[in-house]
């Protein structure tokens, strides 16, 4: 059968906008917010969003008899967009913080993820404690954002895009980037020079955030994650895009 997932063009956002439209999707269209530059969670693959939280999203979506659509849109609008009802979910990679539920609700966790430091080759950095005085990136919205000033005396530089951090460290700009494992590991294979800090920073669970006034989609979406968990469907889709240690 041929996947019910499209991905809203920024055309079709604009419209949407411009003519001062909420959310208006028939009743079988689950709209998913995300930022797609986060591999190997949410990026692109040609033309199309694929990935971990896309997989899962797609299942829940099958279960619950419902179309996938899928709006990539900047990492700290997600959960603007849950709350205020333009997406049914948020799935990028989503820490449940206190900050965030202040705003919406999340699901049961899908996974456990760790915050980690990217730094060059060369750097004798091997602890996070050991970034003091120094400069790091994050992505803006992120939890490495969040808990980046725990560092004592951390000049923190924020980026719109995890890439970006990552371009200004390989440039000398900065001395580290605080971002996701999974993400750290995807751009440390893809430019030589840089290593992972062994140390993690955060250890953290990721979750679908959905809105405080939408208990039923959240009481939906806990009983297919429960089901997938169970079948072995959820690890399944994990193994597909990292490797066991």
């Amino acid at each position: 059968m041929k996947k019910k997932t499209f991905v809203l063009t920024a055309v079709m956002v604009a419209v949407l906008a411009l003519t001062g439209c909420g959310k208006k999707n028939n009743d079988d269209t689950l709209v998913m917010a995300t930022n797609a530059e986060f591999p190997p969670y949410e990026y692109y693959e040609g033309q199309d969003i694929v990935g971990i939280d896309v997989e899962i999203a797609e299942a829940i979506a099958d279960k619950l008899g419902m179309t996938l659509k899928i709006e990539d849109m900047a990492f700290d609008s997600i959960i603007t967009s849950v709350q205020t009802g333009k997406a049914d979910i948020g799935l990028a990679g989503l820490t449940v913080e206190p900050d965030r539920l202040e705003n919406v609700d999340f699901t049961d966790s899908y996974t456990t993820a760790a915050q980690v430091i990217i730094v060059k080759e060369d750097s004798e950095v091997t602890t996070p404690d050991e970034m003091t005085g120094k400069t790091v990136g994050v992505q803006l919205g992120t939890t490495g954002d969040m808990y980046a000033e725990d560092i004592k005396d951390v000049t923190v530089e924020r980026y719109n895009k995890g890439f970006e951090a990552v371009q200004s460290l390989i440039q000398g700009k900065i001395d580290g980037v605080i971002i996701d494992r999974e993400p750290a590991k995807v751009f440390v294979s893809e430019n030589e020079g840089l290593k992972i800090v062994d140390q993690e920073f955060t250890l953290e669970d990721y979750a679908i955030a959905v809105a405080k006034d939408n208990t039923e989609l959240k009481d939906k979406v806990n009983e297919v994650l429960a089901e997938l968990k169970e079948s072995g469907k959820l690890q399944e889709i994990i193994d597909k895009y990292i490797a066991a240690e």
